[in-house]
C-alpha cells in the first residue's frame, strides 16, 4: 500500500498535521509520501494540477494508494479517487467539499472582481509565511469540480470540527448523508485541527477494520 499526504490549501510539507503523520506513520515502519503541492510556483496551482501532481506518483497502475488529504487536499483527494481506481481508501482532514460557495463569499463581490479583473489576488502562504499573488485561474479551474457527483463507494473516513471556520461541517456532513462508505467523526475542534491530532490518529488506527470490511467498486 502507498500512502500519500496532500497538504491544504497555502501550506506545504512542512505543516504541523503532515509533520504528525508523518512521524505516527514512521512509527509503523510506514513511509507517508508528502509532495509539495505548490511545485513552487503557488501563484499558478490549480485542482487541475495538483490531480495531475498526485497521480503521476502511483507507482504503477496495479498499486493500492491511500490518500490523506487536508482541506483543499481532501477535496482533491476525493476527485483523484473517483477518476483513478488504485485509490482504496481515503482519510479526509476536514475537506473543502463545496469550498467555493464559502470562499468567495468571505472575500466579498468587489474583491473577487478586482480579482478576476486584475488576474491576481495576494493570498498569506502559511508555508512560505508571506502574501503570494494567486491567479484567477484558480477559481476557473475550481469551478468544474462538483463534490456532488463524487459516487465511487471506498472506504472514506472523515474527521471535522465542529467549530470549523473555514469549511463549515455542515459540509461534510452533506457529503456523508448520502454515501453509506463514508464515516464522519465530528471533533471538537476548528478548521486546523490541531488539538486533536492524536485522536484523529487513533481513530485512523481504530479504523483499520471498518476499511477492511469495506468492499471498493
Amino acid at each position: 500500500m502507498q500512502y500519500i499526504y496532500l497538504h491544504g490549501f497555502a501550506s506545504s510539507p512542512n505543516s504541523a498535521k503532515a509533520k504528525y503523520f508523518r512521524d505516527r506513520y514512521s512509527q509503523l515502519s510506514l513511509s507517508l509520501d508528502i509532495p509539495d503541492l505548490n511545485q513552487g510556483d503557488f501563484s499558478h496551482l490549480t485542482i487541475t494540477r495538483q490531480i495531475q501532481q498526485i497521480s503521476s506518483q502511483f507507482s504503477e497502475p496495479s498499486s493500492q494508494v491511500t490518500l490523506i488529504g487536508s482541506s483543499l487536499g481532501g477535496l482533491t483527494s476525493a476527485l483523484i479517487a473517483e477518476k483513478y481506481h488504485q485509490v482504496q481508501q481515503l482519510i479526509l482532514l476536514a475537506p473543502a467539499f463545496d469550498f467555493l460557495s464559502h470562499w468567495l463569499p468571505k472575500l466579498g463581490e468587489e474583491k473577487v472582481k478586482n480579482w478576476q479583473e486584475e488576474n491576481y489576488i495576494n493570498v498569506y502562504h502559511y508555508g512560505e509565511k508571506q502574501e503570494l499573488p494567486l491567479s484567477y485561474d484558480f477559481i476557473l479551474d475550481a469551478q468544474q469540480y462538483h463534490d456532488k457527483k463524487l459516487q465511487r463507494s471506498l472506504p472514506t473516513l472523515i474527521f471535522h470540527g465542529i467549530h470549523d471556520e473555514v469549511i463549515p461541517i455542515q459540509a461534510s456532513r452533506n457529503y456523508a448523508k448520502n454515501r453509506p462508505w463514508v464515516k464522519l467523526v465530528e471533533l471538537d475542534s476548528d478548521h486546523a485541527l490541531d488539538n486533536v491530532l492524536a485522536e484523529i490518529w487513533q481513530g485512523i488506527k481504530q479504523h483499520h477494520n471498518f476499511f477492511d470490511s469495506q468492499k471498493t467498486v
